[in-house]
């Protein structure tokens, strides 16, 4: 069975977002999978990177704890809503601090360091816009920016990826739909 960090990155609790996390959790855990969760809404960190990449910041507690699982995990859960065509600042926050020098010790013998090789993601995003319109006309450029730019730099491959337009207009009976497929999802490991 695999290792799943789930990582709901969010300003906010009991959103949609959080929902579909524990529905992938759901699944997961039942088909007996090993799950870590973290909402970014629920951890106590300071999201700024204060000395740029040029000394390593403490992590706190909940990022210490988030790192650990993430590191130790098989699969990455990522989810988010898209805000102002990109990651929250709190989640993007996240990243920073997680992903910090200290994760690439092969590079400063000169070696391109890809630490977490081996490692597969599935990142789902929320929006207002329909999905369709967000792949083909903005050309889902932070679901690029995720996978090439931060996703493949450490070495995550593959990631697959669930995009829910039309957040807000959808039925009660649509978003069932989608928290089934989220805990399909998680049964599978995918």
């Amino acid at each position: 069975m695999a290792r799943i960090a789930i990582i709901v990155g969010h300003a906010l609790a009991d959103t949609f977002c959080e929902a579909l996390g524990r529905a992938y959790q759901r699944g997961a855990e039942g088909a007996g999978h090993e799950v870590t969760f973290f909402n970014t809404a629920s951890m106590a960190f300071d999201p700024i990177l204060r000395g740029g990449y040029r000394k390593l910041q403490p992590l706190e507690p909940d990022l210490a704890a988030a790192r650990t699982a993430i590191q130790a995990a098989d699969h990455l859960v990522l989810i988010f809503p898209l805000w102002l065509g990109t990651l929250p600042a709190i989640f993007k926050g996240f990243l920073e601090r997680v992903i910090q020098p200290d994760i690439f010790e092969p590079a400063k013998t000169g070696k391109f360091a890809t630490p977490w090789k081996g490692k597969s993601a599935r990142v789902v995003i929320t929006m207002g816009m329909p999905g369709f319109v967000y792949r083909w006309y903005y050309g889902a450029h932070a679901l690029k920016m995720l996978k090439r730019n931060i996703l493949g730099f450490v070495g995550i491959a593959p990631v697959r990826s669930t995009i829910h337009g039309m957040i807000e207009g959808v039925t009660p009976e649509r978003r069932a739909h989608w928290l089934a497929d989220m805990e399909a999802l998680g049964r599978a490991g995918q």
